[in-house]
């Protein structure tokens, strides 16, 4: 009895036509998906976590599964129509990724957050219309990304950023060389730089823009510029856009 059980459940969630079980298990399957990656989000400090994760992924299903029932309960059609009301969400999940992009003087924050929630919309699409399996290795795929390729990235010292250092000098100074030479020395390229005198106040104002690792010591490297020439104050700033 319970094999029989077992196996009408399975007839019924891999069933074209949508009955309130099958509708029911696909919900809670996203829910559990969308959550499985909110979670990872959320312990790397994102606004975006687990709720907004498994909100998104279970509307998505929501909608698959609305584009399914009408056209099968009003238009007569076995398979309905999933592209009907489906095909909005790809265009109405922009705008959510949209949100969790920030600009900070230059600085794009929030990308990986944002391709995350695009993401999760689709493994909910998929799970709305039987993907049970493609649904589940997408999301396996996706949290590999989130974990280990950024564990990899920082293993073999891949990616850069551009940054601005501004050092302010006591005095007035036109070489800038030994600067360069010891930016070289602790693999930081120098891009560009400007320079501001101010003559009143006695003091240089240095922006050097340059590419640095992500793993770049900077309290190590601030430590030495600084004992190039007598210097006022360092800080580290994105890079203008």
């Amino acid at each position: 009895m319970i094999v029989d059980s077992l196996q009408a459940f399975a007839d019924d969630i891999m069933s074209t036509h949508l009955t309130v079980g099958n509708a029911t298990f696909r919900l809670v399957l996203s829910l559990i998906l969308g959550s499985s990656v909110g979670l990872e989000r959320k312990r790397k400090g994102q606004m975006a976590g687990l709720r907004t994760f498994a909100l998104i992924s279970m509307g998505a299903t929501l909608a698959m599964l609305l584009s399914i029932y009408v056209p099968q309960e009003y238009l007569g059609l076995k398979n309905g129509d999933p592209g009907r009301i489906a095909a909005q969400v790809i265009t109405g999940i922009g705008f959510l990724g949209a949100g969790a992009i920030i600009q900070m003087k230059g600085s794009v924050r929030g990308l990986t957050t944002a391709a995350g929630i695009w993401m999760v919309a689709t493994i909910g699409m998929a799970v709305g219309v039987g993907m049970y399996a493609v649904a589940l290795v997408a999301t396996l795929l996706v949290l590999f990304i989130l974990m280990q390729l950024e564990r990899i990235e920082r293993r073999v010292n891949v990616g850069s950023e551009a940054r601005n250092v501004r050092i302010k000098l006591s005095g007035i100074v036109t070489d800038i060389e030994s600067y360069r030479a010891l930016l070289a020395a602790n693999h930081v390229t120098l891009n560009n730089f400007y320079v501001e005198f101010d003559y009143q106040d006695d003091v240089t104002r240095l922006n050097l823009l340059v590419l640095v690792k992500e793993n770049t010591d900077f309290v190590k490297l601030f430590e030495e510029l600084s004992t190039l020439y007598p210097t006022l104050t360092i800080s580290l700033g994105n890079q203008p856009s």
